[in-house]
């Protein structure tokens, strides 16, 4: 499933792409994260929680950019997928997008991966 981007001003600016493989759900935002395109990764985070899929795999490799709201947007689909007994698991970061989790320390709560594949190992 593909989603599009809210509003014409942001037309493009951000894609996200879910699949299910195994027991992941995984999501590939492409594009900007940030608080004009937040709803567009929110809303399938929280759709697979409330559907069972709580073991969440956010492909990275095709984010560009990641503000302050992308991170708490990711932030609390890890509170909700843990509270539902899974977590958040990022793959393949960009270091421009790693570089805003290491500076704020958010890396040291999510389990960060450096390839989809290894984000999907048993």
């Amino acid at each position: 499933m593909d989603r599009g981007t809210v509003g014409s001003a942001n037309r493009g600016r951000l894609q996200v792409g879910v699949r299910t493989e195994g027991r992941s759900e995984v999501v590939t935002p492409v594009g900007e994260l940030d608080h004009h395109t937040a709803d567009l990764l929110r809303e399938p985070l929280e759709s697979a929680v409330e559907q069972g899929r709580a073991r969440l795999v956010v492909d990275c490799s095709r984010l560009d950019f990641c503000d302050s709201t992308g991170l708490n947007v990711l932030l609390g689909a890890r509170l909700k997928a843990e509270a539902a007994g899974g977590g958040v698991h990022l793959a393949a970061m960009q270091p421009v997008v790693a570089r805003v989790f290491e500076i704020t320390g958010a890396e040291a709560v999510f389990t960060v991966h450096a390839s989809l594949d290894e984000a999907l190992a048993p």
